[in-house]
């Protein structure tokens, strides 16, 4: 009887033990990411370009993850409003974003004290250099001609394509730099982006817009305007008659609007380990591809160090220009 009680309380001993690693496991499987929808923030409007491709790549990511990825749009401030949602957002992989150039920006003008070093990098997907823009009849044939009436005559021409301080006044002014040209040597207009800016050109409201390729391309297809170079260190597939700044006039300013992926600082190792994966297969996706081709969106892939390493120079670069611009805050 003594035998068969202690073999009972050996038994049970056992199972207890059993029971309670085995509620560990369960509870690790459990955790094992994702579990549930993730949300993807977009710190730009619906229906935009930053939205566009966030929508993509989230629909590619959820036949990978298993489960729903949801664009949420949450703009406001110049997008100060989603940056920040997404970098104070919990670390647990559940919460991730689209972030743009404007991270690099944001915090030299004073506007946020976020910035690239504020995120998990997890991956690098797009990025559109701008090209020089004038009117379809100007009479600045090459980038030579344009360089060199304005310095001849600084503050005769009028330049548009973003707000003021926005990507594209500091590619205007990067560019003029290159030329050891002051930047304030050709005006900038403020406008509501790129598609305003451009039908301001062709009415002859201004005579430069720089903007991406993708924004100037229907009013290009058109005949209303021309690229003159563009700010990249390879020819624009679309425009292949148009040089780089580099061939044209021998300046090394290059510049682009981005587009990336990131989490929050502290993101786990094993949800990383899990989206770098999904977001390479996305953006390898031939959906991927011919979305992003049908709209002149440029694809580049950046590993997440990769990105952190781009991310730093640029930085660093637009801490420079907007300097010399007056719009940095300290």
């Amino acid at each position: 009887m003594m035998k068969r009680r202690t073999f009972l309380a050996t038994a049970a001993a056992a199972a207890a033990s059993a029971a309670a690693g085995f509620g560990a496991m369960p509870l690790r499987a459990q955790a094992k990411w994702p579990t549930r929808p993730v949300t993807l923030i977009c710190p730009w409007g619906a229906g935009g370009g930053t939205d566009q491709v966030a929508r993509i790549i989230g629909t590619l990511m959820e036949k990978d993850l298993g489960q729903p990825i949801n664009v949420v749009n949450r703009t406001g401030g110049n997008g100060v409003v989603g940056h920040a949602a997404i970098s104070q957002a919990q670390p647990d992989g559940y919460t991730i974003g689209i972030i743009t150039v404007e991270i690099v920006m944001l915090h030299w003008q004073g506007l946020t004290q976020i910035k690239d070093t504020s995120y998990t990098p997890l991956a690098l997907l797009n990025a559109d250099p701008p090209g020089i823009q004038v009117k379809a009849d100007s009479p600045y044939k090459t980038a030579e001609d344009l360089i060199d009436f304005i310095r001849a005559n600084p503050g005769k021409l009028k330049a548009s394509g973003t707000g003021q301080g926005g990507i594209w006044h500091v590619a205007l002014a990067g560019w003029l730099r290159s030329m050891d040209v002051k930047p304030d040597a050709v005006p900038w207009v403020p406008s509501n982006g790129a598609a305003p800016a451009m039908q301001d050109l062709a009415a002859g409201g201004v005579d430069i817009v720089t903007c991406s390729v993708p924004e100037a391309r229907s009013m290009i297809d058109a005949g209303k305007a021309r690229s003159l170079a563009v700010m990249s260190p390879e020819r624009n597939p679309a425009f292949p008659n148009v040089p780089t700044l580099r061939q044209a006039l021998n300046s090394d300013w290059t510049i682009a609007a981005w587009r990336g992926i990131a989490a929050p600082k502290g993101v786990p190792k094993e949800v990383v380990d899990r989206l770098v994966p999904a977001l390479q297969k996305a953006w390898e996706a031939k959906e991927f591809k011919d979305f992003m081709a049908q709209r002149g969106f440029g694809t580049i892939w950046g590993t997440p160090d990769a990105f952190a390493k781009h991310m730093a120079e640029e930085d660093a670069k637009m801490g420079v220009v907007m300097k010399a611009l007056g719009l940095a805050k300290g």
